[in-house]
């Protein structure tokens, strides 16, 4: 389908989806949030695509948020709809790789975009924060959840009551993100990285994907019973029997997916 505020790309199992709002510093309003979650439906079930990576247009911006001047109007029915979350409670369980490749600002609803994503690489100019306490509204796309889950509950309650903003470096040190390259080398890095899992086997790794979350979301109990099964399922694969027999004979494995 036709997007209005998303630019998709794809080439060699890898799609890019920008961001393209730079006159509104790629600011994430209803229709945006929509147009995520129908492309993230789209392409996980495009077999061609292997791995997915989100960016924003331009270089001072990944998703600078909400757009406040449309905040200001929104009422209690428009918090209960709540497009955003709805949408990266999507992206999050899409069973292939999502990356982040996070090129400036990456605040509020931005931040929360880069979270819902399996890898956050960012420029050394990127900034990340939840500031909504300054707007007197708080995260509402999963911010609460996702950013405890990943830096610490602590680090967490620090960042969203107080509405800091921090730098790449910073999120780096405490977890949020998982490298930082300088600004010029964003996309190749992120490329690197997908073109590193499409290597590997397709069903390891989205099998794999489905375990780590599971526990995530039901407990570690739920989470070895994922694990368990998906190796089970894994060892009756064909890929398997060629990633042994690649590793033994010292040569590239070429996996099929079956």
């Amino acid at each position: 389908m036709p997007y209005k505020n998303l630019l998709i790309e794809k080439s060699q199992g890898i799609a890019l989806i920008t961001i393209n709002r730079p006159e509104k510093r790629n600011a994430l309003d209803p229709q945006t949030w929509r147009e995520v979650g129908t492309v993230v439906e789209e392409l996980e079930a495009d077999d061609e695509v292997g791995v997915i990576i989100f960016t924003g247009a331009g270089d001072k911006c990944f998703a600078a948020g909400s757009d406040i001047a449309q905040i200001k109007d929104r009422s209690l029915i428009d918090g209960l709809a709540a497009p955003s979350q709805r949408a990266l409670m999507r992206l999050e369980v899409v069973e292939k790789p999502v990356i982040a490749a996070v090129n400036g600002f990456a605040l509020g609803g931005g931040c929360e975009l880069s979270m819902a994503c399996d890898i956050r690489i960012a420029s050394e100019t990127a900034r990340f924060g939840q500031p909504e306490v300054n707007l007197g509204i708080m995260p509402g796309a999963g911010g609460t959840q996702r950013l405890a889950s990943l830096v610490g509950v602590g680090r967490a309650k620090e960042l969203i009551l107080t509405g800091d903003i921090i730098d790449a470096h910073e999120a780096h040190r405490i977890g949020l993100v998982n490298q930082v390259v300088p600004a010029g080398e964003l996309l190749e890095a992120a490329r690197k990285c997908a073109e590193k899992m499409m290597s590997k086997g397709p069903l390891a790794v989205r099998i794999a994907k489905i375990a780590i979350n599971t526990g995530l979301k039901f407990g570690p109990e739920a989470g070895m019973v994922a694990e368990r099964l998906g190796q089970a399922c894994l060892m009756t694969t064909e890929d398997k029997v060629e990633g042994a027999s690649a590793f033994l004979e010292k040569r590239a494995a070429d996996f099929q997916g079956r």
